[in-house]
């Protein structure tokens, strides 16, 4: 790809993969399934987002609030993740997908905790893409655990007048992952609902009215397309280079 194509591709996109209920419904099928299906399809968009050269990809798999919903979908998407990463784990490490989970992991489930411990165990050889999946997260949640966390430090007191927001920021989760450049949601919705509350402070933003199922290559070139068009000023006149 040109350098100049390059220029306007986001250093980290990131997804919230909405509508997998929505999309089972409308076809006479439980929300398991949905969710089956999205899982299918975050494996095909992760060999689209490679082709696109594009370093980071983060997704909003389950969030601190969605153990609110019925006891047997929360059941399903919980078998549903170690069967997935059980399933695809050798093929992603064949890729060069070097695999994150993110949020208040120790609240899973031991099989989900062991998935888990195998893919930290086991990166790729040759990193081509980092994938944050975001599982039992929240941004607010993130912050009370940053803010928990620098007051824990030796000297708090001391910390407080030298904290800046770089100094925050090795207090959450991930400290290295890069802000995401552009979050993509589907199934029409146009809320963030508390996924990289700090991290998306200058995101751009692109809803597809495609449910995540059915989200294709066709939608992601247009998100792209659309993204590659934008102004990003970060707060000043003049329009910033992604990579900047």
């Amino acid at each position: 790809m040109a350098q100049t194509e390059e220029k306007r591709l986001p250093r980290h996109l990131a997804f919230i993969m909405d509508g997998n209920g929505r999309w089972a419904q409308e076809r006479g099928l439980s929300r398991s399934a949905g969710h089956r299906a999205g899982a299918e399809r975050l494996r095909e968009v992760c060999y689209w987002v490679l082709d696109y050269g594009i370093r980071h990809m983060s997704v909003y798999a389950f969030s601190t609030e969605n153990w609110r919903r019925s006891k047997q979908e929360v059941n399903g998407l919980m078998r549903l993740i170690p069967d997935f990463f059980q399933r695809y784990a050798a093929e992603l490490r064949e890729l060069g997908v070097t695999v994150h989970f993110v949020g208040d992991l120790e609240e899973l489930s031991p099989s989900t905790q062991k998935i888990i411990e195998k893919m930290r165990a086991t990166p790729p050889d040759q990193p081509e893409m980092d994938l944050y999946i975001c599982l039992n997260y929240g941004g607010r949640r993130e912050i009370v655990r940053a803010v928990q966390k620098a007051l824990r430090s030796p000297d708090p007191l001391a910390l407080a007048d030298q904290l800046t927001e770089e100094r925050f920021r090795d207090f959450l989760y991930l400290p290295g992952m890069p802000d995401p450049d552009l979050i993509v949601r589907t199934a029409g919705e146009q809320r963030l609902s508390n996924f990289w509350l700090w991290q998306a402070a200058y995101a751009e933003f692109y809803y597809s009215p495609a449910y995540w199922p059915d989200f294709g290559q066709a939608d992601l070139a247009q998100a792209l397309e659309t993204y590659s068009h934008r102004q990003r000023r970060y707060g000043g006149e003049k329009s910033v280079d992604a990579h900047h």
